[in-house]
């Protein structure tokens, strides 16, 4: 039976070998490492509001279980069945539910918002959307809900009659949604003010960008759905902050100070409602301002602080407010080479630097009540781990969990009391409860959901960059009955983009478990985190500017010759996979370094950078205008006849992120060049191969590797 064969049958056989041992099939790990091997957690942690009570997930979700810090051992709150009996409806699951206050909650099913008081045991319909409704945002109160229907924005007050903010005829001019791509750190467009005064909103005028067809086969005949897709060096969208006084119904409007498509990102409210900070970015995103604004009357106030690069400035925190009594804000800010915590006055003056780290903060987690002291996480000097620390305001950091890895932390209301779940290269998932002195008790201890299986190793060690003195970290998957006598064939897997990291000091460290079953087959399977992808610093980072791929191919050469080093690696039998930057830097490997791998397979590749939208390509890359040779340089339809090894092209049809015409004018230019490849459509599917049908995906794509990598 050959191997392709194998391969389809493993998707209906697990097959049982060395006694008890059961094996994890492709269809396993493609679909359920995060279903049926999912560590044991406590799905759905959340504080209880200003109560040291805790609320989790039980039985998939269908049932609340509750503890408080004085006895962890935790009780039936209330039931799913219970809610439905009570609210007369049908909710599958607890999972999305909010909380009102400490005794009430909130879900919804999309359209409909019920309350439910868990002391009372009573609960009524508090708001109805129509089907239309999207990106429906609370204010802190739970009393107005706003939501946008196509692209305007609406709001049920709270006595539930329906407001609406804008009413713009033109479908190009979009309100409350996210704008700039998502890019800055955006997840969405609507903003209340802390005692919902005011109503804040982003708004995109993409009048003037063009529209990009993509084609729906579901109807007959196919039509043209056409998307705005700004591509670099093209007209851009044009943002604006809309405010709306709810007293006076009336609306201002905040523009760049700058160019009409410069960027308006990171909106804040400070805690007294008299303010809007903005941080505004230039289109060429290398001069950025914190600006103030009048909220009443949308008059420019202020700018807090300015900072410019050669090479970029990229904002994707808004200002925190520690205090909920002053305007003294935190800004996260990496203008000395790594994210950290600079504390500032709303007149602009410098108070503090809170953190003078050589590592990388991520994310602002919250504050005490008093404003004391700062939550956050960062990587530690381990960039494979991330971290929960507090600093106070006079610059005094503390570690808050103690042990290696990546973590989940949620603090209380008090700031008494810090949840911590954690995996690590050793640890499927352990949750601790720590007090404010950092005393710690285990909640949950997972057990291995992969014991009974077949599973191999996995090694990370650090390689230097092409640079001679840069650490790379490495993966390195064997098989479970690796023999160093043997010579393996490997599957080199990429991704090399900024704002990604393939490798991490969770359990599985960061792989894929599609990746142990391809090590079950014969293979080892190897991942470098090259320079520009994240979590390492600017510097490191940022080397990628004006020249995407150029010291990423050669970080990832460095990978390749690390793998020849060893001498159970059968160096003439290398394949390379990736998709989206990752396609790109497959894709560029494949025809840039020749002869280093003998099978390809890219996924949604980038293969001209001009063909990319805006936001992000124009940040790396500048616009053709500027930078014509890197754009030459990275362009892989340049190198076409350099192809030796087997290429195999994919696509999701109805890609809106790396449109297919990337891949399309590639393929024409091998046609051009006499030069053969294979090329698989995903009809319907966007910039990646989602549900079931990823199962046929990496069927394709590890068949692929084994019928040609002989």
């Amino acid at each position: 039976m050959n191997k392709h064969l194998i391969l389809i049958f493993s998707f209906f056989i697990a097959v049982t070998a060395f006694g008890q041992t059961k094996k994890i099939t492709l269809e396993d790990g493609v679909l359920q490492q995060n279903r049926n091997f999912r560590a044991d957690k406590l799905l759905g942690f959340q504080w209880v509001p200003n109560t040291n009570k805790y609320i989790y997930f039980a039985e998939a979700g269908k049932k609340l279980m509750t503890a408080d810090t004085k006895n962890t051992n935790a009780t039936e709150m209330v039931t799913l069945s219970e809610v439905n009996k009570t609210l007369g409806s049908d909710f599958k699951s607890f999972f999305g539910v909010i909380w009102k206050d400490a005794s009430t909650f909130i879900l919804s099913n999309g359209t409909k918002y019920y309350e439910y008081n868990v002391a009372a045991k009573t609960g009524k319909l508090v708001s109805e959307l129509t089907e239309k409704a999207e990106n429906t945002t609370f204010d802190d109160a739970k009393e107005n809900i706003a939501y946008t229907e196509k692209n305007n924005l609406y709001f049920l007050n709270k006595n539930k009659e329906k407001v609406t903010v804008t009413n713009e005829a033109n479908e190009a001019i979009v309100s409350g949604q996210s704008i700039s791509r998502s890019e800055f750190g955006i997840s969405n467009g609507i903003f209340w003010s802390p005692k919902a005064t005011y109503l804040a909103f982003y708004q995109k005028d993409e009048t003037e960008v063009a529209d990009y067809p993509l084609l729906d086969i579901t109807q007959t005949p196919g039509k043209l759905e056409n998307i705005k897709y700004p591509m670099i060096g093209q007209k851009s969208e044009k943002p604006r902050v809309g405010i709306y006084n709810l007293s006076t119904k009336k609306t201002v409007f905040i523009t760049p100070r700058g160019n009409q498509d410069d960027y308006l990102t990171n909106l804040s409210w400070t805690p007294d409602e008299k303010y809007v900070v903005i941080a505004e970015l230039n289109r060429g995103q290398n001069d950025m301002s914190l600006n103030v604004y009048d909220a009443q009357t949308g008059i420019f106030m202020r700018t807090i602080l300015n900072e410019k690069s050669n090479r970029w400035v990229e904002p994707e925190h808004a200002a925190f407010f520690p205090n909920k009594k002053s305007n003294n804000l935190v800004w996260i800010s990496e203008k000395d080479g790594f994210n950290n915590l600079y504390y500032y006055s709303i007149e602009g003056k410098l108070i503090k630097q809170l953190t003078k780290n050589k590592f990388i903060t991520r994310t602002i987690l919250g504050s005490n009540p008093t404003g004391t002291e700062i939550y956050f996480m960062a990587t530690g000097e381990n960039p494979t781990n991330m971290l929960g620390y507090k600093v106070d305001l006079k610059g005094k950091q503390t570690l808050i969990t103690k042990d290696q890895g990546i973590h989940t932390v949620v603090a209380s209301t008090d700031g008494n009391w810090f949840f911590d779940e954690y995996s690590n290269h050793t640890t499927p998932s352990k949750s601790i409860l720590y007090d404010n002195k950092l005393k710690g008790k285990t909640l949950l201890e997972s057990t291995n959901k992969y014991a009974d299986y077949q599973m191999g190793t996995s090694e990370i060690k650090t390689i230097k960059s092409a640079d001679g003195t840069t650490d790379l970290y490495t993966r390195l998957i064997k098989p479970s009955n690796f023999d160093p006598s043997k010579k393996y064939p490997v599957l080199v897997y990429v991704y090399g983009g900024p704002h990604a990291q393939m490798i991490t000091n969770s359990y599985l460290d960061g792989a894929n478990l599609w990746m142990y079953w391809m090590a079950e087959q014969g293979y080892l399977v190897f991942t470098v985190d090259n320079r520009g992808s994240d979590n390492r610093g600017f510097a490191f980072e940022s080397i990628v500017h004006g020249k995407l791929g150029v010291n990423e191919i050669d970080d990832q050469m460095k990978g390749v010759d690390y793998l020849k080093s060893l001498p159970y690696v059968d160096g003439n039998r290398l394949a390379v996979h990736g998709w989206s930057f990752g396609g790109f830097m497959t894709t560029s490997i494949m025809l840039r370094k020749p002869d280093a791998f003998k099978v390809g397979i890219a996924g949604g590749p980038v293969t001209d950078w001009k063909y990319y939208e805006v936001m992000y390509g124009e940040r790396y890359m500048d616009t053709p205008a500027e930078n014509q040779k890197g754009f030459d340089e990275s362009n892989t339809l340049n190198y076409v006849n350099n192809l030796k090894g087997k290429l195999l092209l994919i696509h999701g049809t109805s890609d809106d992120v790396v449109v297919m015409q990337h891949n399309l004018a590639l393929i024409k230019k091998f046609i051009e060049v006499g030069k053969q490849v294979d090329f698989f459509p995903y009809p319907m599917h966007k910039h990646n191969v989602q549900g079931k049908d990823r199962v046929h995906l990496m069927t394709k794509v590890l068949n692929y590797v084994i019928e040609n990598n002989k």
